[in-house]
């Protein structure tokens, strides 16, 4: 391959240097987003740990040799730790520069200025890189959400590029022959390897930042459909989520359940402990509510206090079993607020639409008008609306 390995240096170094910008620009306008700035400075450790080999030609440099390779090696670290960050995984961060950049450090100095040896040098650090790009890979090449997969997987594959890359300069240098081995001399692995690497350095950076821009959509996304305080659905995707609901429930012939659940006297709470208190209440409510439901339930805050529960192929029983569950558990698990225990109860309203129909307005009305009945004969309890009195129901 007739590459001038210089110019691939230089373009390498140029190249990382523009990503580091890249990335520490993009940290500054996604600062919930883990993992950038070790990316940032990845790429600006690569680019001067590339600009430095660039020196390697001088006689008796030695410390350009070490240097740059400490610096490719804390690069290579920063990468991994990066991915570990963005994937919110324990931060090992001492632990892994520890154990990448020492043993590049002791290699590089070992076989630079105490026993001379660019052939063993080049071999065990190219195994290093090797197996921290392999580490790389296989933490991004896993099962993942479809629209995640590609911005993971196209970054993954890239590591596993180089991995490979770095895997075949190793034993391409063990195996060469004595003394013919230097960082500048054409031998066929050199143009290789340092053209994967600028090409592969591109991949890796445009993978990643794709991978901030779909988590980042997810966040936005995630904003506009949940409520912040309680994690529960808000009232905009609730009206959105029931009329899928109301058509899969419509072709399958399948009952629909709809429950509204009520905290008892939150105001009382509110005044007596402080709004904070009241918060914790009702993300202790949507806590417990969670452990409870299936998957496929949805569990939407209606507004305040008041919380909407849609259940699928769920019969009014089903429904009036589970409030029940749910009324103890949140009884019998009070919210801890400052170490004091805030007792609460809650009231609930059921309607199926085996007696009301699958018409969402008539089912979330019917279920309020159970709710009501709920509270007004006593509250902490559940009551179905088909069990309602005809003389008490109200318009």
């Amino acid at each position: 391959m007739n590459l001038d390995l210089r110019t691939m240096m230089v373009m390498i170094a140029v190249l990382s240097f523009l990503f580091s910008v890249l990335l520490a620009v993009a940290s500054l306008h996604a600062r919930g987003i883990r993992g950038l700035r070790h990316w940032a400075l990845a790429s600006l450790f690569i680019s001067l740990g590339a600009g430095i080999a660039y020196t390697q030609t001088a006689p008796g440099a030695h410390w350009p040799v070490i240097t740059g390779a400490v610096l490719l090696g804390a690069g290579a670290a920063l990468q991994l730790l990066g991915i570990q960050a963005f994937k919110a995984q324990p931060d090992y961060r001492c632990l892994v520069l520890l154990s990448i950049v020492g043993p590049v450090a002791g290699i590089s100095i070992w076989f630079t200025l105490i026993d001379p040896n660019v052939q063993l040098r080049a071999t065990f650090n190219s195994v290093i890189f090797a197996g921290v790009n392999f580490a790389c890979a296989r933490a991004l090449l896993i099962p993942i959400k479809s629209y995640e997969r590609t911005a993971h997987w196209l970054t993954g594959f890239s590591f596993a590029i180089l991995a490979l890359v770095y895997s075949l300069r190793a034993a391409a240098i063990y195996f060469a022959p004595a003394d013919q081995y230097g960082l500048l001399n054409p031998i066929p692995i050199n143009p290789v390897m340092f053209f994967t690497a600028s090409v592969t350095q591109l991949f890796l950076t445009f993978g990643f930042v794709l991978m901030v821009n779909y988590r980042m959509a997810s966040e936005l996304e995630n904003l506009a459909t949940t409520d912040a305080l309680t994690g529960a659905w808000n009232r905009r995707s609730l009206d959105q989520e029931c009329q899928r609901l109301l058509l899969s429930s419509a072709r399958r012939q399948e009952v629909l359940s709809v429950m509204m659940l009520d905290v008892d006297h939150f105001k009382s709470i509110n005044d007596a402990h402080g709004h904070q208190a009241g918060d914790e209440v009702l993300r202790q409510l949507i806590n417990t509510a969670k452990t409870e439901i299936r998957s496929d339930d949805y569990l939407a805050r209606y507004g305040g206090e008041e919380f909407c529960l849609l259940l699928p192929n769920t019969s009014e029983q089903d429904a009036h079993n589970l409030a029940e569950r749910l009324r103890l558990l949140h009884e019998g698990h009070p919210a801890q607020w400052r170490e004091k225990a805030i007792a609460s109860t809650i009231s609930i309203g059921i309607a199926s639409s085996d007696h009301i129909g699958l018409n969402f307005s008539l089912l979330l009305q019917a279920a309020d008008m159970a709710l009501y009945r709920a509270k007004l004969t006593g509250r902490n309890r559940v009551v179905a609306f088909s069990h309602i009195p005809p003389e008490n129901l109200e318009v």
